[in-house]
């Protein structure tokens, strides 16, 4: 993207063919009739209105998941097949990179050069990952009695149900679809009602792909009406969800309310990320802790909102972070010059500035930012912000803000770093920062979180996990671990 100009880009963005109506049963279905205007949040200006799904809508495309997955060819494929045609999504996925980056820098504000590059790459990788990893898998023969043959087998769980958020709306469905179409799993995906252009054209991309009719839905709408009849819907099998720990526990009452369907659930986080004295490169440390913050404009669950450094080196390091805050450049997210974007809507940025304001309320210091900007464009800029002498007990440090905004917390020796980074009801990613192989490796066993990052932060491919301890979720996606969400082990036991 870096060789086109932000004028081209408008000039494409505007020429873009967005679809607006459902994909169930391999086609276009407009349902109710029932409409959403999606806006975008760069200029606060309408995008296309997209259908609506209710309960009638939702109970079509879990039929037509139903059918697939009972009658039709997909989980009956043989594994390689399944993995050719998830090869082909991927190619699909590279040819139309530019349409579906300008599609997710409109709909949620990201900016261009980071859908381009980053959020388009790791969903081609997630799906040729899968492709090539689905006739790999082996089934078990255990040793057993010299009478008897022991048989165990993984088999797809059915109709999977995936409700996606809107920060990264085409990694998140794709790391919920490619693995469970891999298992020979059929679904219905809910996009975030901020986000659902490109899940309806990655449904498009499937059904060229060579995806049988019903293998791959898509519905659009909130989640009160359509997440909550996918929840409650008794045949659906398998319900993923990534998203906030609130809507996470409506999804277990959804299923113990219906049938009782497995619920995996990736949630939020306040993730911390410690600097010790002995850091191999300071100024590295402190400009990845800017970097994870500000990133996709502070809207992730692993977004290293804690910064907790060692009392000796507090100064320094908060300094260099409050600098590279101040360099960051906020712009049009078609720009592809553009660093940080709109946050996804106006009421999210309302939520954000009100944490600012509570921050400042409670006697943190603001050191940078705290207020809008770019305000003439009609979009969601926020400044990006800092705040330090942050204490443990304030909104700041416990609550997840879901924007851009770091709060820096001090201590004097590791057991306080380790007792600080585990004082929150989330466990999903830390960071650590230490020349030390023994401290890496105590510390990192110490902190209660699914991944830890060494000396590095948000780093990984498809061959490591990712997920969540305490309220942060359960289940993981990513890896060959993401298919035990979506297939059942079976047991046959022959006796000779």
């Amino acid at each position: 993207m870096r060789n086109v100009t932000h004028e081209e880009l408008l000039i494409r963005a505007k020429a873009l063919d967005l679809p607006t109506q459902h994909h169930i049963d391999g086609r276009a279905e407009s349902g109710n009739g029932a409409t959403f205007t999606v806006v975008a949040p760069r200029n606060g200006q309408s995008l296309p209105h997209v259908a609506d799904a209710g309960e009638a809508e939702v109970g079509l495309a879990v039929a037509a998941a139903r059918r697939a997955f009972d009658s039709g060819p997909w989980p009956r494929l043989a594994p390689a097949e399944r993995g050719r045609i998830l090869l082909r999504i991927a190619e699909l996925l590279e040819e139309r990179r530019e349409e579906l980056a300008l599609t997710i820098s409109l709909e949620m504000g990201k900016p261009i050069t980071d859908a381009y590059d980053i959020e388009l790459r790791a969903a081609i990788n997630t799906f040729r990952w899968y492709g090539q990893l689905a006739d790999k898998l082996t089934d078990e023969s255990p040793h057993t009695a010299p009478d008897a043959l022991a048989l165990v087998t993984r088999e797809p769980a059915g109709v999977v149900g995936a409700v996606v958020p809107w920060n990264f709306p085409l990694t998140l469905a794709s790391w919920k679809v490619a693995p469970a179409l891999a298992a020979g799993c059929t679904v219905v995906l809910k996009p975030s009602e901020s986000s659902p252009l490109s899940a309806l054209v990655l449904a498009r991309i499937g059904t060229d792909a060579g995806l049988p009719p019903g293998v791959l839905n898509v519905v659009t709408g909130d989640g009160p009406t359509a997440g909550r009849a996918i929840g409650l819907h008794p045949d659906v099998d398998v319900l993923a969800f990534t998203g906030s720990t609130a809507v996470g526990r409506h999804f277990l009452r959804y299923a113990a309310d219906s049938n009782l369907k497995r619920v995996w659930l990736e949630l939020g986080g306040k993730s911390p990320n410690i600097v010790l004295p002995d850091a191999p490169d300071l100024e590295k440390a402190a400009a990845t802790a800017a970097w994870g913050i500000f990133f996709n404009q502070g809207e992730m669950c692993t977004a290293p909102s804690r910064l907790l450094v060692h009392s000796s080196i507090a100064e320094q390091v908060t300094d260099a972070v409050v600098r590279r805050a101040r360099e960051l450049k906020v712009g049009d997210p078609l720009d592809p010059a553009t660093e940080m974007g709109a946050l996804v809507s106006e009421a999210h940025a309302e939520r954000v500035l009100d944490h600012i304001a509570t921050g400042r309320a409670e006697g943190a210091r603001l050191r940078t930012g705290g207020d809008r900007t770019l305000t003439a464009t009609g979009g969601s800029f926020l400044q990006p912000t800092v705040f330090d002498r942050v204490d443990p007990g304030m909104r700041l440090a416990r609550e997840e803000i879901f924007g851009p905004v770091l709060s820096v917390l001090t201590f004097d020796d590791l057991d306080e770093a380790v007792r600080l980074a585990n004082a929150t009801e989330y466990g999903l990613a830390a960071g650590l920062w230490t020349s030390d192989l023994s401290t890496a490796h105590q510390v990192s066993r110490a902190l209660k979180a699914g991944t830890v990052w060494v000396n590095c932060y948000e780093e990984g491919d498809l061959t490591v996990p990712f997920g969540g301890m305490k309220q942060s979720g359960n289940g993981r996606d990513k890896s060959a671990h993401a298919l035990e969400k979506y297939t059942e082990l079976k047991t046959t036991w022959i006796q000779l």
